[in-house]
């Protein structure tokens, strides 16, 4: 028995059942039943001769032995599935994750300019605001924004912004917003970026709070619920630098704030880095050097 070889299918039940603590959550992520998890634990204990959960009615609760199996599969299955995405991977497709708000309002307008410079990569944009996880969801590299590089990734600083008062130019003579206490009048779009409207007002030289206005979680729809007229957002000067540009929007008062984030190309440092991977970082880069 000491020489016997487990089906790779109950080592995959089992560091399921471990990390999820329960056979039926199991189950639920392996599409089968709780007790098809049960049978495939209870095998796989016979096979090795030990055994990996302690039973106590409904209670379940993982053993020693069990803990340093599922620590190990754990990182053998990371390391398996890293390797399927990489086999998977062709050399030309390049799928690149952003916020929602980058791809909306700066990035699809350079679409073109990148499919000029690049016809042979077959790029694929993600847009999310979680953090995406490279292996499981087959991203290859993607654009971040927070205040440092994250620590486990390959980084490059793609730029950094400016935060200042946008609103549309009819919005602006309609509420006359010639000096930073007319502001006060004026409906002021919340976000959730760490630059907000107490910090601008002070910088302005203004002492009193800011009236409360609506929060709206994405800056995509910040931004253009201030193109509509709804009131003045407090935009990032990359998102804006195109509606600005064409007119969309305008800035009333030089008064900005530096953002206390910036823009990343990040990838996984353990993952391999094709061609057309580093042509896109030299391609966002470029963009940001025009643009700054």
């Amino acid at each position: 028995m000491t020489h016997a070889k487990p089906p790779l299918r109950s080592l995959q039940v089992f560091e399921a059942a471990a990390r999820c603590g329960s056979f039926t959550a199991a189950g639920g992520e392996l599409g089968i039943t709780q007790s098809g998890v049960s049978r495939q634990v209870s095998d796989l204990e016979a096979t090795l001769g030990v055994a990996l959960f302690l039973r106590n009615g409904a209670r379940l609760s993982v053993t020693p032995a069990g803990e340093r199996l599922a620590r190990q599969l754990a990182d053998a299955f990371a390391q398996t599935w890293s390797a399927v995405a990489d086999a998977q991977r062709s050399d030309q497709i390049v799928t690149l994750s952003m916020l929602p708000s980058v791809a909306a309002r700066w990035f699809a307008s350079r679409l073109g300019d990148f499919l000029s410079a690049n016809p042979d990569i077959d790029l694929r944009i993600t847009a999310s605001r979680h953090l995406v996880d490279f292996v499981t969801e087959g991203v290859d590299a993607a654009i971040r924004y927070s205040p440092a590089p994250p620590g486990n990734l390959e980084a490059v600083k793609l730029g950094t912004e400016t935060v200042t008062p946008v609103c549309s130019a009819e919005y602006a003579e309609k509420h006359e917003l010639d000096a930073p206490e007319d502001m006060y009048r004026a409906t002021l779009l919340c976000g959730d970026i760490p630059e907000d409207w107490p910090a601008w007002l002070e910088a302005a030289g203004c002492q009193r709070s800011p009236p409360a206005g609506p929060r709206l979680g994405d800056d995509g729809a910040i931004l253009q619920a201030a193109v509509e007229g709804q009131g003045v957002a407090l935009g990032r000067s990359l998102l804006v630098a195109d509606d600005i540009a064409a007119g969309r929007l305008v800035a009333p008062f030089h008064v900005s704030l530096d953002a206390s984030h910036a823009y990343w190309f990040v990838r996984p440092k353990d993952m391999a880095t094709t061609h057309a991977i580093n042509a896109v970082e030299e391609w966002l880069i470029g963009q940001f050097e025009v643009q700054h």
